[in-house]
């Protein structure tokens, strides 16, 4: 059955199509027959107790010279939705925040909203890592700059970012008696006004930062590992990383055993797990990536799988 798609997602002209995870999505939904709606960046709105979207008709193709084309824009509820794909980049500000209680009234209207709304909010990328100590390093979340001192100290060398960072921005590496550690502790704080998250340094990260991802709670046998360059510490392609495709350890597929049942219970079909070494450190729920690059180098379709998942949902059989 013909399922209608709307995608909530950054501006899809200045997309990248060839590492894009939510263009994988929409080639698959189209493949499949579904009808693709984009969602027009700031589009989502309330009338009165109705969740509404400006939106717009879409085509796309696998061409990085003419890769989409939209259909006028109209304002509809997004009730007449079957399914909506919620892949807005981080970071969760307000106006993110706003966006999911708006998806909230859709999902209670009776649209598949993916990844479910109430999770996004609920399960921070750097904290929600933490609800499986098992599977982490050594934390320390705080606003207190003598808290974070006394972790760095204690750990030796521990990297310093704040809670709401992506793509490797303002991560720091630090060692105990760094004549730096006030000011960045001052600086990722706003002079204790913000918590900020302290973790012990793991010189495994030489090895990859891997991205592991999940569908419906079930890991991708393969693995991303994200390896830093030249001078470097951080692995996450956007900081210059050289993607590089692995099989799943043993130790990777444990944490995925750890995890996975738990997101899946609060509706995360397609999470994206960072894993160094043999540690859990964060994990991604907003707009996980990396299917391109897994897809390319596996053979794979995880894209498909996810539709799969959709549809085993729509049609009420999980």
């Amino acid at each position: 059955m013909a399922l209608d798609v709307a995608v909530v997602m950054d501006p899809i002209g200045k997309i990248k199509i060839g590492k894009d995870t939510s263009f994988a999505m929409m080639l698959e939904a189209q493949r499949r027959g579904h009808r693709l709606h984009y969602v027009l960046p700031g589009g989502l709105s309330l009338d009165g107790a109705r969740a509404m979207a400006r939106m717009a008709t879409a085509q796309v193709r696998d061409d990085p010279a003419d890769w989409f084309s939209l259909g006028p824009t109209v304002n509809r509820p997004v009730a007449d939705m079957d399914v909506v794909l919620m892949r807005t980049d981080p970071p969760l500000d307000v106006d993110f925040l706003h966006d999911t209680h708006i998806l909230t009234v859709a999902q209670d209207e009776g649209v598949l909203v993916v990844n479910d709304p109430r999770g996004l909010r609920d399960l921070n990328e750097k904290l929600a890592a933490l609800m499986f100590p098992q599977c982490c390093p050594p934390t320390r979340v705080s606003r207190d700059a003598a808290e974070l001192r006394a972790f760095v100290a204690e750990q030796g060398e521990a990297v310093l970012k704040p809670l709401d960072g992506m793509g490797g921005r303002s991560i720091f590496r630090v060692r105990h008696g760094d004549p730096n550690l006030n000011v960045i502790i001052e600086t990722l704080t706003d002079n204790g006004r913000h918590l900020a998250l302290a973790q012990r340094f793991l010189p495994e990260i030489s090895a990859g930062d891997k991205r592991i991802l999940l569908v419906d709670g079930q890991p991708v046998p393969y693995c991303l590992a994200r390896i830093p360059q030249g001078d470097e510490f951080r692995g996450n392609l956007a900081a210059g990383g050289r993607g590089e495709g692995r099989a799943l350890s043993d130790r990777d597929r444990w944490i995925a055993a750890q995890v996975g049942p738990e997101l899946k219970r609060r509706g995360m079909l397609f999470v994206g797990l960072d894993v160094i070494g043999d540690w859990l450190t964060e994990v991604n729920v907003t707009s996980p990536t990396c299917v391109r690059e897994l897809d390319a180098q596996f053979g794979l379709n995880i894209a498909g799988q996810l539709f799969d998942a959709i549809e085993a949902r729509r049609a009420g059989r999980d």
